[in-house]
């Protein structure tokens, strides 16, 4: 059984990133005309410097289960710091392709974070297959699985 206060954690910290994330783009990707054109915005956002807005556009690419951006998302999954990697997972999850899959399977394996890992597999039991991954509360020195108190 998974903690409560590290699913909240979470679910708290997707619900900070959605909130700027969806503000302006959730209105152009609801319109068809303009989706290709607002995926294409937030895949260009994958590229920047500015932490935050890479953050962002990964997230609202997933809530949008944009497949065009499978790819640079996967890119950001290996390359990125670890902040970026968990939104990456998160949204490599909420696409629902199987490429973004597997990434998240191989992240929950292999990455070199344990943060990155636990909620890489987190994320997979929650959006791609549940039953694949058995949480279990691991404490060491006062911390949680995650590195949190």
């Amino acid at each position: 059984m998974v903690r409560a206060g590290m699913i909240v954690r979470a679910f708290a910290v997707s619900a900070l990133l959605a909130a700027p994330a969806l503000a302006g783009v959730e209105e152009e990707l609801s319109q068809a005309p303009d989706r290709a054109a607002a995926v294409e915005k937030l895949v260009a956002g994958l590229c920047g410097t500015d932490r935050a807005k890479i953050q962002e556009s990964a997230f609202a690419l997933g809530e949008a289960r944009a497949k065009e951006a499978v790819i640079p998302l996967m890119a950001m999954l290996h390359d990125g710091e670890e902040p970026c990697r968990i939104v990456a997972a998160l949204a490599l999850s909420r696409i629902g392709d199987e490429r973004a899959a597997f990434a998240v399977k191989q992240a929950a394996r292999f990455d070199e974070s344990p943060k990155v890992r636990t909620l890489a597999a987190w994320f997979y039991e929650q959006y791609v297959q549940a039953g694949t991954y058995k949480f279990v509360v691991v404490e060491k020195a006062g911390k949680d699985a995650l590195g949190m108190k």
